[in-house]
């Protein structure tokens, strides 16, 4: 007879999971896109329990996509011995702290402008972020032909995925009637939603391009020609949507970060530039690889002599990349964040 003290056996009360659980965590910092354990793993790992509910006495719980879970780890662990009924309470407890965290897009509102040799419609597109307050609602304005160009350009990389995404057709007459106008605003929201809802398509750079590139280029080409207060205000506003586009890649945000930096230093606003650098760190981890990895490190170093800050951890982290990688093409934060968009 098989012994009850034995792993596997009716009687074990002893941690069944640890391996199961260190392969997880494994993979989740392989791969952050990985889904989250959901109820049906719950219920995997406490199939040894004697008198499992009934399908129809537990009701499943979907995660929604894009959730996010909280850090509060007081629930119970792998190895509880508490019921089904049980553990599906207090799963529905966890559901009810999840934000999730989503992107909604609006046309505002519509302008005809006019030009010395032409006349064109302007679209207004007001993106807010749902599942929690948003402070910092994106405004930004494309013309009929900047979405074009961008629906061209994913057709030739996605053209799979969104073969049924209807992209609003050009008109040859009356294109800046009232009607029209109001028509194609209603068109390019719905449109905008559809490409958001495809994950590979709103991971995008042509997508992310599409909402943020023009102000970008517009920021530090004020950089470029001394203009930091204007760089400082058109980045921004620009910053917090590309955070929200880029969320799955933050290393994204740091060439617009290190300018917004680089333009407190140069306003002499230490204490400013200092918490940007910090963000910017804070985006790239431990990438040493990462351009733009050293030359922060180095202005940061410098910030914090400036303030009297603590930089031995700063310098230390920087002696250390210097002695992986003792070259790293000999340019300063400035003369990196110039190069960027350029025209």
């Amino acid at each position: 007879m098989a012994s009850p003290q034995r792993p596997g056996n009716p009687g074990w009360m002893g941690p069944i999971t640890q391996s199961t659980s260190r392969t997880e965590q494994e993979a989740s910092a392989m791969d952050p896109d990985l889904p989250c354990p959901g109820p049906k793993r719950l219920l995997d790992r406490t199939s040894h329990l004697p008198q499992p509910l009934p399908l129809k006495d537990a009701a499943l719980v979907q995660i929604p996509e894009g959730a996010v879970l909280p850090d509060d780890h007081s629930g119970p662990s792998s190895n509880s011995s508490m019921t089904t009924r049980e553990l599906q309470e207090n799963w529905q407890k966890e559901k009810g702290r999840w934000k999730p965290v989503r992107l909604l897009f609006e046309i505002a509102s519509a302008r005809i402008e006019e030009r010395r040799v032409s006349k064109f419609v302007v679209y207004q597109i007001v993106v807010i972020q749902t599942g929690s307050f948003d402070s910092h609602k994106a405004v930004v304005e494309r013309r009929y032909s900047d979405f074009e160009k961008m629906h061209k350009s994913l057709l030739k990389s996605f053209g799979e995925e969104i073969e049924d995404v209807a992209f609003p057709r050009k008109h040859l007459t009356c294109n800046l009637a009232a009607a029209t106008i109001s028509e194609r605003a209603r068109l390019l929201k719905d449109y905008l939603r559809q490409l958001y809802a495809i994950r590979a398509v709103r991971r995008s750079r042509d997508f992310v391009d599409f909402l943020t590139r023009p102000e970008l280029r517009e920021a530090f080409g004020c950089l470029r020609a001394g203009q930091y207060a204007r760089a400082l205000d058109v980045l921004g506003r620009v910053l917090p949507l590309q955070e929200k586009l880029t969320a799955h890649w933050p290393p994204a945000l740091v060439p617009a970060l290190c300018a917004v930096l680089v333009c407190h230093r140069d306003l002499e606003r230490p204490a400013e530039a200092f918490a940007a650098g910090e963000r910017a760190l804070h985006c790239l981890q431990a990438r040493e690889g990462h351009r733009y990895y050293v030359p922060l490190l180095e202005a940061m170093v410098r910030l914090a002599y400036e303030l009297g800050k603590d930089l031995v951890s700063l310098q230390g982290r920087l002696d250390d990349s210097r002695l992986r990688k003792p070259s790293h093409g000999g340019f300063t934060l400035k003369e990196l964040t110039v190069r960027e968009y350029l025209p």
